[in-house]
């Protein structure tokens, strides 16, 4: 065994205070194996020492919460399924970004095949990815090789393993140069009373691995992951893992063979810091303890030492704990699928992590010190007001204006953060399962399998507004998510995420988390939004671009909504000529504040001016609930024939979206309240854009006349804008549009 030295110890990512609490919980000096499980284990990845304290703050119970976040995923009920059985949608978001930056096509497709384990392991089919991406500067040297590479990895393990990719959301800024942004996101679905959890019961009960043999790759992934990337990003290859979807394939099947019958205890995959995280993880959620025979564990290498096994992160691989006896039954099942399967230990009673290798004990760690007592800390951040003098955030000293909005309605398309998505969705299988109802959307949206039900889901953030004020931006980015989900007629139930920041040793970067957090859970609370799952991701900064760039603080929202009459689901795209186009917004709307600016922090300052100044648009939360009751029941009741929420680009892009999807135009007009900047590419909060077709404009008179069910419907208001029909919108062809709309990526990517 190596000595331990000051050397090695902070090689392993520990703090010297840290290394003392080693001591303190071991009584002694640790040896190599030891050292290694407690660097993965204590890494920010894995421990989440930063955030924990926080996290705890987030509102994460609802009635149809079963499962909040402490388990692999978020699990909630969505009802009846088509024999009666209650069923329930578990789902997850989580980062592979240092990994997609070194090797951009094996750290994304790892990435999908991670975030896939967490669903099936808890006993659901996946049937759904999405994925939330974030780039740097498209003028970068190693930007379009980044890019390719993600979206080619994703599509790659997406595709083969089967499970449709329906929808996400892909960004770039200058903040990710050096630090790109991958995050992963699955659905799933299972009898709620067929979940699966990890904790490990019953002292004697067998302990088994199955899946892919382990090999040397992704040795210290938790821990990499863990730290800011210095300018030899290139040189921590070896600890990205290599994916193989075919595997994964067999490895669904086979586990969800094996889940229908009474044989599994429990259940973990084995994701960051591979068999040590799995096997702490199932002994300290079940108050036991564990024992492993490290000559069992599958090896597709020579002379593989235990610090290697325990610290591999060999993808497609699974930890059990069976019931006595059923040993033969799930080894045959996992040979008839061509994967591994052996029983390499025992649950004990002893709370602690014993390991033997050649007949000699060369781990034993109380789980407690490992876990449960990991390090927390409660990091120095300051306050609001410190961190917008900080930023630099200020009111914009003179709002600009526009004298052509359809000229600049053609820059905006042809942006990179609001240009076609097609080079890169046409990548994906969006097809596969055939349950797929709706992708390209304000939501995603799939079938229930036999039932007329749908589940929507959507991945949101707008980092710009967090930046600009963490506390505002982290409500937007839930309410984002929610508007999304009620503009196809889902009632939004819950919420994951996915948590990008810094280094929480800067303390202006610990505000932008604990504010962001602050914001989150408002928005959760208010529009009764739980949050069931999520990862945390920090030290996403680089020193390779030269004086150490911070990515914008982004926590990513994957939220999800049930459909209970999926042929009620409406799109963004104008229907027909003659329906009439209806503004809904919070009244207040109607009457500018002069206090503040609709175009704070907008793309149309970004892109038409070339400024990135002012405060992020103020989200109110009643008025977001109130449009979102009022949009649903129009929905419900069949009166809509398109429905688009307005975000990024304001009120002209959203329509010109419409109008692209429909292949119709729309005569619009301007309210004299605003000018014509403000009205067309304000990103004012809580709006939606609907039309209405002719023969239920009665009827939908009729119900705006009922008034309000509930009181804050009361603050959001109907104007009508303008008429669907001719081809163009705002001066500007269809054509013209189109052809601006996928000028960015055609001339980028040569095709």
């Amino acid at each position: 065994m190596s000595e331990i030295t000051p050397e090695v110890i902070e090689q392993h990512g520990l703090s010297p205070e840290e290394y003392e609490r080693v001591l303190a919980g071991l009584g002694r000096e640790p040896n190599l194996v030891e050292l290694g499980i407690f660097s993965v284990m204590w890494s920010e990845h894995c421990s989440y020492k930063s955030s924990r304290l926080h996290l705890k703050k987030l509102p994460t119970e609802a009635d149809w919460v079963i499962c909040g976040p402490g388990e692999n995923a978020g699990v909630i009920d969505i009802g009846d399924g088509p024999d009666g059985q209650k069923m329930a949608a578990i789902f997850k978001m989580e980062s592979h970004n240092h990994p997609s930056y070194i090797e951009p096509y094996q750290g994304a497709a790892t990435g999908v095949g991670g975030i896939l384990r967490d669903v099936f392991t808890m006993g659901a089919r996946p049937v759904a990815n999405m994925n939330a991406l974030r780039f740097g500067r498209p003028d970068h040297p190693k930007m379009k090789h980044l890019v390719q590479g993600v979206v080619a990895g994703i599509g790659g393990y997406g595709n083969c393993v089967g499970v449709p990719t329906i929808g996400g959301e892909t960004n770039f800024h200058p903040a990710y140069d050096g630090n790109i942004l991958v995050n992963a996101m699955t659905v799933g679905i299972a009898d709620a009373d067929k979940i699966f959890y990890s904790a490990a019961t019953g002292v004697g009960n067998p302990i088994v691995y199955v899946g892919s043999k382990t090999g040397r790759d992704g040795i210290h992934g938790a821990t990499m992951a863990s730290a800011d990337f210095e300018e030899d990003a290139e040189a921590k290859r070896p600890t990205v893992q290599v994916g193989d979807p075919f595997t994964e394939k067999l490895l669904i099947e086979a586990c969800l063979e094996l889940m229908a019958t009474d044989a599994i205890v429990a259940i973990q995959d084995m994701g960051a810091a591979g068999l040590t995280s799995s096997s702490v993880e199932m002994a300290t959620n079940g108050k036991a303890g564990i024992r492993l025979d490290m000559n069992k564990v599958p090896c597709r290498e020579e002379g593989m030492t235990p610090y290697e096994m325990m610290l591999s992160e060999s993808q497609e691989r699974m930890l059990m704990v069976l019931k006595p006896g059923k040993e033969e039954m799930a080894a045959a099942i996992f040979e008839k699928w061509e994967l591994d399967f052996a029983v390499i230990g025992e649950v004990t009673d002893t709370r602690h992590m014993v390991l033997e290798f050649d007949g000699e004990v060369v781990c034993d760690i109380p789980l407690g010190p490992l876990a449960a007592d990991a390090p927390e800390y409660d990091r120095p951040y300051v306050s609001k007001e410190e961190y917008a003098a900080w930023a630099g955030i200020a009111p914009m000293k003179d709002v600009p204006d526009t004298d052509n909005p359809g000229a600049d309605l053609l820059k905006m398309l042809a942006s990179p953060n609001l240009a076609s998505r097609g080079w890169i969705t046409e990548q994906y299988d969006s097809q596969v399962m055939a349950d797929t109802l709706q992708t390209g959307g304000d939501a995603s949206v799939v079938r229930v399998h036999g039932t007329n039900k749908a589940l929507a889901m959507s991945t949101d953030c707008t980092p710009r507004y967090v930046y600009a004020d963490p506390y505002e931006g982290g409500k937007q980015a839930i309410a984002e998510a929610y508007r999304n989900i009620c503009a196809v007629g889902a009632r939004p139930l819950a919420v994951t995420n996915c948590l990008n920041f810094a280094n929480p040793q800067r303390p202006e970067i610990m505000s932008q988390f604990v504010h962001a957090l602050e914001g989150m859970g408002d928005a959760c609370r208010a529009l009764d939004f739980p949050i069931v799952s999520g990862n945390v991701s920090l030290y996403n900064e680089s020193k390779a671009t030269g004086g150490g760039s911070a990515i914008l603080p982004t926590p990513a929202i994957g939220g999800v909504g049930i459909l209970e009459d999926a042929s009620k689901m409406v799109t963004p795209a104008f229907k027909a000529e003659a329906d009439a186009i209806y503004l809904i917004a919070p009244e207040f709307w109607a009457k500018p504040d002069p206090t503040r600016s609709h175009l704070g922090k907008s793309l149309w300052l970004d892109v038409v001016k070339g400024r990135d100044e002012g405060r992020a648009p103020p989200v109110n939360l009643a008025a977001e609930f109130g449009a979102g009751q009022i949009v649903r029941k129009l929905i419900d009741a069949r009166l809509l024939s398109a429905v688009h929420d307005l975000s990024d680009g304001g009120l002209a892009v959203a329509l010109a979206e419409m109008a692209m999807s429909g292949g119709i135009g729309a005569e619009v007009s301007a309210s004299d309240a605003y000018t014509a900047a403000q009205w067309w590419f304000g990103e004012d909060q809580a709006r939606y854009v609907v039309t209405v077709s002719p023969a239920k404009a009665d009827a939908f008179n009729a119900m705006v006349a009922q008034g309000p069910d509930i009181e804050e419907a009361e603050m959001v208001g109907f104007t009508r804008i303008g008429t669907v029909g001719g081809d163009s919108l705002l001066g500007v062809s269809l054509e013209e549009m189109r052809s601006a709309h996928k000028s960015f990526f055609a001339d980028w990517m040569g095709s």
